[in-house]
Order: C-alpha cells, then structure tokens, then sequence
C-alpha cells in the first residue's frame, strides 16, 4: 500500500506552498524524493534556511556557538543550546547550508558531551538521561554534523542498554556505572521510578536508526535488538508501557505534535520502530489504524500537542490542520508503506 492510498485527500499542494519554505523543502525532499542534485531542491534548501523557522532560530543563536547562556545548555527550557539544535534537526536544518550550525554543533559538544560520552542536563556524568542523549545523538546526525566524539556518545548509550560494562547505581567507586536518572539497564529511569521509560527508549532507537549500518558495532546491534523487543513488548496502540506507580499512559501519546522534544506520541514511537526495518510488521497495524484516523478529508492532521511560547519560533494553532504535523505523518506512512 503505497502512502498515498492511506490519505482521504491530497495534501501535497498545500505542503508544497512557497510561503512555508521550511515544509515545502522537506516535503520536496522526503516525500517527493527530489535527488539531492535537483536545482528545485537546492533552492528549497536554501530558501528554508534563509526565511522562516530555521532563519528565526539562527538569528538568535550568540556568535559564540549557544542559544540564551553560556554552558551545557539544558536550561532555560526550551530556548537553549540542547533544545534549539533538537529543533533545528526537525526543523531540516543542515550545516552544509549555514556554518553557524557547525559552530553551535562544536560548542554543545565542547561544552556539555562528558568524556564518558554522556550528554548532560549539568556538565557531569550523573545528569544523563536516556531522552537527552538519544535525542542529541539523533540531532547531530541530523544536521551532518561530523565528529570523532560521537562515536562515545553512542558506545556508552548502546552500553546504558544492555548493561555491559556499566557498573550499578551503588558502585560509587566504579569508573563507569549508571546514576539516579540513567540507573539502570534496558530504559530504567529515575524519573519513571526506576522503570524502563518508553519516551527515553524510543530517542535512543531513533538516533540508532539513523547510525549508518556499517558503523553499527556488535554492542550497537545487541542494544538495537533489544529496543525493538521493548517496543513491541505491548501493542504500540496501548502505550501500555510500564510507569511510575503503574499510573495510566500518559495522554500526550496519542496527541501529535510539532516540535517533538522529550514528550513522544505513537507517531514518533511507530516512525522510529519503521526506520530500524519493522514498518511492515504486524504489530503496528493498531497503532496505524489510530494514525490513519486522525485526518480530515483533505489529508490533514491537527496539531494536538504544542510548545506555544516556549520555544524561538510558534508552529500553528492547536486542534488545527497542521503542516508541521501533516508532515511528519506522512514520513510514517511512507515508510511503512
């Protein structure tokens, strides 16, 4: 079933308008399949980064390299270093096309990537934290940011997986050992009372989806598996994940948004399990059919989950037909398609 069967309607005209230049360059890129020579999708490129979302954000950034202070960069949410390049990476953002990006790439690395490999919510190892790090790790891969520092990024994420290497959270005196919010193997986190947290297991099986397969180590591969077996553990649709207090799944699962940044929606839970090779699985026809139903007759989906005012830039208006959103559900059944 190729994804344009899935639509009541079609939506590329109104994706593909000149006057958003952002959707209209990864519409152009991502659904249409222009090749990357393509003079069309060049200029969509430079336009995208020259007006709108990705010029407004860059405009901001200080030309020292970060977004609203100096450091790390977690804080203040969501206007800092950490959450502008999340967004950038979203957002199509390239560093072939803007050196700024570059330049922001070294200094979250320079400043906030530990020498253990762990992205931070301080400057120290303990401020790990699995939603952080796969999100990092996804975004600058994104964005074609190239450096011989990821590769430890990755390795202590894969490792924070299956356990291997990594001493308990009472081992203070190990080299390496987990910390009260990544405390343990297979997803455990502090926040989630201990419990292997869905939201922070699918960012780091995006950003493995989108490692080259043949950089993809043995450890890599092993953390993979056993990501996919997570995720699959109970039927997507449900979210059934476990919780703190085995509370309900939080709401915000079946609300999909634009940007997307610790928070995650089946939408992002079902994309990322289609990247790793499993759009075609079984498993995932609930959790599709929920997908599928959310648009109008025109093709459209509704932006339901939003950071109005708390980011650089504002993307619609809830419980509108949104591009942004329309967008990202037409990558899934794509892929899956």
């Amino acid at each position: 079933m190729s994804w344009s069967t899935q639509l009541k309607g079609d939506p590329l005209p109104w994706l593909l308008e000149k006057d958003d230049p952002g959707v209209r360059y990864l519409a152009l890129r991502d659904l249409m399949e222009l090749p990357a020579d393509s003079r069309e999708l060049r200029a969509a490129r430079k336009a995208a980064h020259q007006h709108g979302p990705i010029a407004a954000i860059l405009a901001e950034m200080d030309e020292a390299g970060y977004w609203a202070r100096p450091g790390p960069g977690y804080n203040p949410k969501y206007r800092s270093t950490v959450w502008s390049i999340i967004l950038l990476a979203q957002l199509g953002a390239s560093v072939e096309e803007d050196k700024r990006i570059a330049h922001a790439c070294a200094y979250l690395l320079d400043h906030n990537l530990t020498e253990g490999g762990q992205f931070s919510t301080s400057t120290a190892p303990s401020g790990t934290v699995d939603c952080l790090q796969g999100n990092l790790c996804w975004a600058l891969l994104e964005l074609g940011y190239d450096d011989s520092r990821l590769a430890g990024a990755f390795d202590w994420m894969a490792r924070t997986v299956t356990g291997e290497g990594i001493a308990p959270i009472t081992d203070r005196d190990a080299a390496v050992r987990y910390y009260a919010y990544k405390c343990g193997p297979g997803f455990a986190c502090g926040a989630n009372g201990q419990r292997p947290c869905a939201w922070g297991a699918i960012k780091v099986m995006l950003a493995f989806s989108h490692m080259p397969i043949k950089l993809r180590t043995p450890l890599v591969k092993r953390a993979i598996q056993q990501g996919v077996e997570f995720l699959f553990s109970v039927d997507p649709a449900t979210a059934a994940y476990p919780t703190r207090n085995d509370a309900k799944p939080n709401r915000s699962w079946w609300k999909f948004g634009f940007p997307v940044f610790y928070v995650t929606d089946l939408l992002q839970n079902v994309g990322t399990l289609a990247a790793l090779g499993y759009g075609r699985d079984k498993r995932l026809a609930n959790a599709l059919a929920i997908i599928r139903d959310k648009q109008d007759d025109q093709g459209r989906w509704s932006l339901e989950y939003d950071y109005t005012g708390k980011t650089w830039v504002d993307f619609g208006i809830k419980q509108q037909p949104n591009k942004w959103v329309t967008l990202r559900v037409l990558r899934v059944l794509k892929a899956v398609g």
